[in-house]
């Protein structure tokens, strides 16, 4: 492993990590007074995804590759049902709920589907890195994790600052920023 190894895996942590990112500003904004404890654990679970797609990937073209060429094709529709379904959501309780003083943010099952969401397009990673030994592919399987939580934790401390500012329209803001970014994981997929 040389620096371009390292260099290589940084710059697609942070191509990987800019639709977490969007959802992580999403979600400061729809809780402004978010916890330190918290916002580390929603930037952790990106992370945590970050990391594990790329190395399923991995371990897809080294086992059932066949299987997985077949299903690449419906990843950013998955990513598209998912974010649509959240942002959704999000628009609906911003909508219902708008004269109401305390929110309670997002919960845990969301935020899977979030983690989810955001990182099922870096199961293709695997195939990019699918001459690496699998202690390569795990190492840059961390790099993506680490650059992933470090841009995820300035997502919602982002989101955060300008939500106290937006006041009751961030649940809307936030629910169509994440339908935005469905919208364009499935477009992007034609451009491929």
């Amino acid at each position: 492993m040389d620096l371009l190894f390292f260099l290589n895996s940084a710059f697609f942590g942070v191509g990987l990590a800019m639709d977490a990112f969007s959802v992580s500003l999403a979600n400061g904004l729809n809780e402004p007074g978010m916890r330190r404890r918290k916002a580390l654990g929603i930037a952790g679970v990106f992370a945590f995804f970050q990391w594990a797609m790329p190395l399923i990937g991995w371990l897809c073209i080294h086992t059932i590759a066949r299987l997985f060429t077949f299903f690449q094709a419906f990843i950013p529709w998955i990513a598209l049902v998912l974010l649509l379904y959240l942002g959704g959501k999000m628009i609906l309780e911003g909508v219902r709920h708008k004269d109401e003083e305390e929110k309670v943010g997002v919960g845990k099952g969301a935020l899977i589907l979030q983690g989810i969401a955001t990182s099922i397009d870096a199961l293709s990673v695997g195939f990019t890195i699918a001459e690496h030994e699998w202690w390569e592919a795990l190492t840059e399987a961390f790099i993506i994790a680490g650059v992933t939580f470090v841009i995820c934790v300035a997502g919602v401390y982002l989101g955060r600052k300008f939500g106290t500012k937006l006041a009751g329209k961030a649940n809307i803001l936030g629910g169509v920023i994440l339908i935005l970014i469905g919208i364009e994981i499935a477009v992007g997929s034609f451009f491929k």
